[in-house]
């Protein structure tokens, strides 16, 4: 297998394509983060904690852990504590002993975090072991300030802080990496294309039959199980050169911010679109009538509204059969229409059929 890896590596070197690197566009199955979370104190803090009930209870349990009794009718509370949520990213061979980042978050109605420390908190997994114990200061980006009238200024989220390298990992993932004869591939975006030509450029280098494209995300190739081969035979793998496939045509529109993406593969029919601006103005004015002479009458205040609609001049856009991205943004810009026409007008086209492509609102 060692005279495999080498022949790999040669072949690798005398081959460079213009393409993308495999470890850029798949991953391998099961070698993944997990996240973490949990739950804890922090303490120090300048009159900016909370006291709510959990909170005191969790005080109570602490002190209690510490041989302190107190009495059952005393509620402990402070505004110097906080009770806090706790989460991680455990990478993927995270061993004891390692540490990783954390970030802290106030769940009760604590004005801010800063310039206190967290208390030692187990960290656990979707499976309710504990892997990693947290604690430290708080590093916190965000500060407020309050007015005694109740004026409050924030910058940033003070009541969110990180503390890095905050928890020691105490319990390694259990992972099947090196427990078959095979490996699995996944494409991070799907495409039956893309997945065959990994597979045939992995069997030019490696033989026939080495990788199988399993489906339009999968590509399960042979490997050795012993971990220090399978190792230097996955650095050969991702660093394989790959041309992928075109993407699907596309168009992504945002409603909310007017941002409007067109992939290069956009195309549309023969098509004639006329789009013209309409402008309504609505004015209130109030007009005052003075009663007569002595005759008695209430002076009267009359509202008076305006109504004017400007129908802009409208545009004709006619586009022929295979129009391309490069057309339609040279057409719309001509007339220099504004985003939320584009997006009537790319919405018009894909009800009419002529847009061919997918058309994405978030």
């Amino acid at each position: 297998m060692n005279r495999v890896i080498a022949a790999v590596l040669l072949c690798l070197l005398v081959s460079a394509a213009q393409a993308e690197r495999l470890k850029d566009i798949a991953s391998v199955q099961g070698v993944r983060s997990n996240q973490l979370v949990g739950y804890g104190l922090v303490v120090g803090l300048d009159g900016t904690g909370d006291k709510t009930s959990f909170t005191s209870q969790t005080f109570r349990n602490m002190l209690t852990n510490f041989g302190v009794i107190l009495p059952a009718n005393q509620n402990p509370s402070s505004k110097n504590i906080a009770a806090v949520a706790i989460h991680a990213e455990l990478p993927a061979f995270a061993k004891p002993g390692q540490t990783i980042d954390i970030t802290v978050s106030a769940i009760g109605d604590a004005k801010s975090l800063r310039g206190g420390s967290l208390l030692m908190s187990p960290l656990k997994g979707a499976d309710g072991n504990v892997y990693a114990i947290a604690q430290g200061n708080l590093v916190v980006s965000g500060f407020g300030a309050e007015g005694r009238d109740g004026s409050r200024l924030s910058v940033n989220v003070p009541s969110v802080g990180r503390i890095p390298n905050g928890a020691s990992v105490e319990r390694a993932v259990p992972s099947a990496f090196a427990q078959s004869d095979t490996l699995t591939l996944n494409l991070h975006y799907g495409d039956f294309t893309t997945a065959r030509r990994v597979a045939e450029q992995i069997n030019g280098l490696l033989g026939p039959d080495m990788a199988v494209a399993m489906d339009s995300t999968s590509i399960q190739v042979r490997a050795p199980r012993d971990p220090s081969q399978r190792v230097s035979y996955l650095s050969v793998l991702e660093n394989l050169e790959v041309q992928p496939a075109e993407e699907v045509a596309r168009v992504i529109i945002n409603s909310r911010t007017g941002t409007i993406v067109i992939g290069q593969n956009v195309r549309i029919s023969p098509v004639a679109i006329t789009h013209g601006g309409m402008t309504v103005s609505i004015t209130e004015a109030f007009d005052v009538n003075q009663p007569e002479g002595l005759s008695g009458g209430a002076t009267v205040v009359t509202p008076r509204t305006g109504i004017e609609v400007d129908e802009g001049s409208g545009h004709m856009f006619e586009f022929a059969p295979g129009t391309s991205l490069q057309d339609i943004v040279a057409a719309v810009n001509q007339v220099g229409a504004a985003p939320g026409d584009l997006m009537a007008i790319l919405e018009a086209l894909k009800q009419a059929g002529a847009l061919r492509a997918e058309l994405v609102v978030i």
